[in-house]
C-alpha cells in the first residue's frame, strides 16, 4: 500500500484549530478565538457582534482552502491515518459548512415561507459531491449534510430569536445550543443525533421572558433526515414543533388534546381526534406550556409517556408510540408546587434533563444598559420590516421620560413589545396598573417594588395576611408588637 502521507507540524496545528472550531459552541468565546486565529484577524473582528463577521468567515474559508491546496490535488481525509485523519475529516466538514452556509440560510427562509411541504434542496447534489470528493462515503455524506443543515438552523433561530448583548443572554444562547447538540458536538455527531428524544427540557422564568420563543428555537432546530432519492429533507422544519398551552383547556379536555380520543369515547366525541403526542413526528418536539397548571392524574399519565414512550388515546386500548422530545415551561416556582403537593416530584425530575432559566428584562438591562436599545431595534425592525433608528430613538425617549431607568418591566420583553406598539400608535406610554399575582406575601413585594403601596396600605395588607395565617387579632398583635385594636383597624380597612 505504500507510505501514507502525514501532516507537517504547522499543518497539524492549523487543521487542529479547524477541527476544534467544528465542534465549538458558536455562541461561546472559544469559537471566536478559533475563528480569529484561523482567519488571521484580531479577536474583536471575529466576535459575533462585529459587523466584520461575514468578512472574517470569508477570510477563514480562503485560508482553509489554501491549506488544503498545500496537501495536493485530490486530497482525501481517508488517505491519512490516526489523528491526522480525524482532524482533516473535521476540517473538511468545517469547509463544507462555510462554503454552503448562505445557501442553507436561504433554504431555511424559503421553507419558513413555503410552510409544511418540504422543499427541494437546489444545492444538495453539489454539497453531497463536495463531501464525497473529500472521501466521505455515501451514508456519511448524506448524514453530515443533514447535520450541517441542523447546525445552520440552530444558529439561525437562536441568534435571530434571542438577541441581546448582556451576559445572561450570551449564556442563554450557549445553553440552548448545548440543549440541541449536547455540550460535546463530536459526541452528538457520532452517537446522539438520532437519540435525543429521551432528553426533556424544563424552561423556567417570569411571564414575558421568552420561554415560548426559546422553545420555538429548540423545536425548529431538531434533526431532519435527508432523502437523497427525492432531493429534499424528509420533513419541513415547520412541522417539527407542536406547542400546546395547557392552561387553555378544561380538565375534561386536556387528556383529549394531549393523547387524542376515539369516536364515542365520551359525550360530544362525534369523531376521532388526534392529540399532540400522536401528531408529533419522529424527531419532533412537543412544547407543554404552563405545565404547572395540570392536575396530578394528568401528570401521572405524562410521566408514563416519558418513561415508557407510549400513550393510549381516550377510549382506546391500543398503545401508540411517541418518538419526539418534550419541552415544558412554567412561570411559577416549581419548588413551591412540589412542597404543597400540586406537582409530583418524580414528574419534575423526569422532565428536567436540562433546566434553563430565562433572564428577566430587568436583569438584562442591569447587566448591560445598551440591551434596551438593542431590543428596541430588534422589535421595531420585526414590526416595520426594516431598521428604523429614528423610531428607536423616539421610543427610547418616551421610555426615559415616562418610565425612567429604574422601571421594573414586570411584563418583561412582552411588555416592551406592547410599549413599542403603544408609542407607535399614540406617541406615549403609560403602563397599566396590573393585578398582581402569586402568594399574598409575593403580591405585597410586587406592589412595594412598583411603588404602589402607602405606609397605611402596607400595614393594612400585612396585618390582613397575618390575621388569615394566625387566626386572631391578639396573635397578630403579639407577633407585630402592636395593640390588638390597631391590628383590627388595619384589617377592617382592607375589607
Amino acid at each position: 500500500m505504500g507510505n501514507r502521507p502525514a501532516l507537517t507540524p504547522e499543518q497539524r496545528e492549523f487543521f487542529s484549530m479547524a477541527s476544534a472550531a467544528t465542534f465549538a459552541n458558536p455562541f461561546g468565546s472559544q469559537r471566536y478565538e478559533l475563528d480569529a486565529a484561523l482567519a488571521g484577524v484580531s479577536f474583536k473582528d471575529a466576535f459575533h457582534t462585529s459587523p466584520n463577521r461575514p468578512e472574517t468567515l470569508a477570510r477563514l474559508l480562503a485560508r482553509l482552502r489554501r491549506k488544503f491546496g498545500e496537501l495536493g490535488q485530490g486530497i482525501k481525509f481517508s488517505d491519512y491515518t490516526g489523528r491526522d485523519r480525524d482532524i482533516l475529516m473535521h476540517a473538511m466538514l468545517f469547509d463544507t459548512f462555510l462554503h454552503y452556509a448562505f445557501e442553507y440560510d436561504a433554504l431555511i427562509e424559503a421553507q419558513l415561507e413555503a410552510g409544511d411541504q418540504p422543499l427541494e434542496v437546489p444545492f444538495a447534489k453539489r454539497a453531497l459531491a463536495h463531501l464525497r470528493k473529500w472521501g466521505f462515503s455515501r451514508e456519511q455524506s448524506t448524514r453530515f449534510f443533514g447535520i450541517l443543515y441542523q447546525i445552520t438552523r440552530g444558529y439561525y433561530f437562536i441568534s435571530r430569536y434571542l438577541p441581546g448583548s448582556s451576559d445572561s443572554m450570551i449564556t442563554l444562547r450557549q445553553r440552548l445550543w448545548d440543549n440541541i447538540f449536547t455540550s460535546d458536538l463530536e459526541l452528538y455527531e457520532n452517537y446522539m443525533w438520532s437519540r435525543m428524544e429521551d432528553f426533556s427540557t424544563f424552561l423556567m422564568g417570569e411571564t414575558g421572558t421568552g420561554k415560548g420563543t426559546a422553545a420555538r428555537a429548540l423545536g425548529l432546530s431538531g434533526w431532519i433526515p435527508f432523502d437523497e432519492s427525492k432531493g429534499r429533507f424528509a420533513d419541513s422544519l415547520t412541522q417539527l414543533l407542536l406547542p400546546i398551552n395547557l392552561s387553555q383547556f378544561t380538565e375534561s379536555l386536556i387528556e383529549s388534546e394531549l393523547f387524542g380520543h376515539k369516536k364515542g369515547a365520551f359525550t360530544g366525541a362525534i369523531k376521532e381526534h388526534q392529540g399532540v403526542f400522536e401528531r408529533c413526528r419522529r424527531y419532533g418536539t412537543i412544547f407543554l406550556d404552563e405545565i404547572g397548571e395540570v392536575s396530578i392524574p394528568v401528570q401521572i399519565k405524562l410521566l408514563n409517556v416519558l418513561q415508557e414512550r407510549t400513550f393510549t388515546p381516550v377510549g382506546s386500548h391500543k398503545p401508540l408510540r411517541f418518538e419526539g422530545r418534550v419541552v415544558a415551561a412554567t412561570n411559577r416556582p416549581v419548588e413551591e408546587h412540589i412542597e404543597d403537593g400540586s406537582f409530583r416530584a418524580d414528574f419534575f425530575y423526569r422532565l428536567c434533563s436540562d433546566i434553563i432559566v430565562m433572564p428577566t428584562l430587568r436583569q438584562r438591562i442591569t447587566e448591560d444598559p445598551s440591551e434596551l436599545d438593542g431590543l428596541l431595534s430588534h422589535i421595531i425592525e420585526r414590526i416595520v420590516g426594516q431598521p428604523m433608528p429614528q423610531l428607536v430613538a423616539r421610543v427610547s425617549g418616551v421610555i426615559e421620560e415616562k418610565l425612567g431607568v429604574e422601571y421594573e418591566w414586570r411584563g418583561n420583553v412582552r411588555e416592551l413589545e406592547q410599549c413599542v406598539r403603544r408609542v407607535m400608535l399614540t406617541g406615549t406610554y403609560e403602563p397599566e396598573r396590573r393585578a398582581v399575582s402569586g402568594t399574598p406575601a409575593q403580591q405585597i413585594v410586587q406592589q412595594l417594588q412598583g411603588g404602589e403601596l402607602t405606609a397605611a396600605a402596607l400595614m393594612s395588607r400585612y396585618c390582613t395576611m397575618m390575621y388569615k395565617r394566625l387566626g386572631s387579632y391578639e396573635a397578630v398583635g403579639e407577633v407585630l408588637e402592636i395593640d390588638r385594636r390597631t391590628v383590627k383597624k388595619y384589617v377592617s380597612a382592607a375589607e
